[in-house]
């Protein structure tokens, strides 16, 4: 059972409010001393960075809580209440910042992966985000619609984002007095913290950590300033208790005992940013010692790695400085080559293909990559065509993509995956030991993955790529 008292911040549409009301009321709690689990609903990879921002500077017990995706289309809804429990044992607070509109979620798929059915397998209150700068009476009409249309959800509040005056709000406060969902939080248009943003979102924090910091701080006092916290909390506490087993990234391990654990090196730094918590936690448990490393920084790969894992991120922005550092591209190459397992994603497939505009990248694969002006964004079912570092042949996942850059070609003689929903296309590179693709995945749907991956890992050594 799992009794941590728990919010979704959900909002009627993108662009609402919902990451600025989620992660500053996760920054004004953790200063008033709880632990705070941040959550977010959906693939996104960017807003967790913000939520763990916000929750490290309070008091947590010493602990550094990553924030955690909740997406049932890629993991099932069958694992949101596991990997809740996981996330938040231990926690005064869960907060689940949701994705889109309350009720959008996978094309063609009914409420799949919508923040709506996230909040019910949670069994968590909803606080509704709603953007009032174009609205005053109508304001009523449009959260009693939202509170009404699935009675399995909960819509226990309403903040009012982007108000302009103390006469707009008297209106809006008036229009939903008989509305019988309470306005918990009034936050005014003035009152927004710029976060800058780009092509595919919200500027990473690990890219802006020191500006971060600082919006992070006056967007707590603000929203702490305009939203009845105790409300809120109480809200949070009126969740039931959650019927769930704790998820846990207890893959067998496959390295036998007494034996040197196998280094793995997970790129980071600002032009890799794109990565999943639990990813490291499963290679961890499978046996892996996961080493951290900068492409930007850094001239090496770690001492005695045997594995690599390059995750999503924005390599496009930094393209000269990944292209200049070629000792590491060089150490790259060499460890794809000799047979080593690489697992690559999106960002770490451009950094294996020969250049990305222009710039020489690993030479890895035979491929050209380029920024487009077409944005290539969903989730996606796909099949392993044939056996590989990460999959046997026949695994069949569920991922998404989400770049606007063009790869040529975009699959190798021996593609990573055969998507099948909603297209079907070959897609990806796998060569030796290296798996690259531009769909993202989540193994914690798959552990079997890590394990793998690792199990390779263990054996590979230069010009050895069984």
């Amino acid at each position: 059972m799992v009794n941590v008292p728990r919010l979704v911040i959900a909002a009627p549409s993108s662009g609402s409010g919902k990451t600025t009301v989620a992660t500053g009321l996760m920054a004004a709690f953790s200063e008033r001393g709880l632990a705070v689990s941040p959550h977010k609903v959906g693939p996104d990879y960017i807003d967790p960075g913000y939520h763990t921002l916000a929750v490290s500077s309070g008091s947590s017990g010493g602990l550094t809580r990553p924030g955690r995706n909740l997406d049932a289309y890629m993991c099932g809804p069958g694992l949101i209440g596991p990997l809740f429990a996981y996330g938040a044992a231990g926690c005064d607070l869960a907060v689940v910042e949701g994705v889109m509109g309350l009720y959008d979620g996978a094309s063609d798929q009914g409420e799949l992966a919508s923040t709506a059915q996230v909040s019910k397998l949670l069994r968590a209150p909803v606080v509704l985000v709603v953007d009032a700068s174009s609205q005053s009476r109508s304001v009523a009409a449009l959260v009693h619609g939202f509170a009404s249309w699935d009675p399995e959800v909960r819509i226990g509040g309403v903040i009012l984002n982007k108000v302009a005056t103390d006469r707009h709000e008297r209106l809006l406060r008036d229009a939903l007095d008989g509305c019988g969902v309470p306005v918990m939080g009034v936050l005014r248009r003035t009152d927004q913290v710029g976060t800058p943003s780009r092509h595919l979102g919200l500027v990473p924090v690990a890219e802006r950590r020191a500006d971060a910091l600082g919006a992070m701080a006056e967007l707590a006092g603000r929203v702490r300033a305009g939203c009845d916290l105790e409300a809120l909390l109480a809200l949070a506490r009126s969740a039931p208790e959650l019927t769930a087993e704790a998820w846990e990234p207890g893959v067998a391990p496959v390295v036998a005992p007494g034996a040197a654990r196998p280094v793995i090196a997970v790129a980071g730094g600002p032009a890799f940013t794109f990565s999943y918590a639990e990813h490291t936690e499963l290679l961890t448990a499978a046996g892996a010692e996961v080493v951290p490393f900068d492409p930007l920084r850094d001239e090496a790969l770690p001492p005695d790695t045997r594995g690599l894992v390059i995750g999503g991120g924005f390599p496009e922005v930094y393209a000269p400085e990944l292209s200049a550092n070629e000792p590491l591209r060089k150490a790259v190459a060499e460890l794809g080559h000799a047979g080593a397992p690489v697992a690559a994603e999106c960002a770490g497939l451009l950094y294996l293909a020969r250049s990305l505009d222009g710039k020489p990248m690993c030479g890895v694969l035979p491929a050209e990559a380029r920024m487009s002006g077409r944005l290539t964004l969903g989730y996606r079912e796909a099949v392993a065509i044939g056996d590989n570092a990460l999959a046997a042949a026949g695994t069949r996942v569920r991922g998404h993509e989400f770049h606007r850059t063009v790869l040529e070609p975009g699959a190798g003689a021996e593609p990573a995956w055969g998507l099948v929903h909603p297209e079907r296309r070959v897609e990806g590179y796998v060569r030796g030991g290296v798996h690259a693709s531009y769909l993202h995945t989540h193994w914690a749907a798959t552990p079997e993955m890590a394990r793998r991956f690792v199990a390779r890992a263990a054996r590979a050594v230069a010009g050895d790529g069984r």
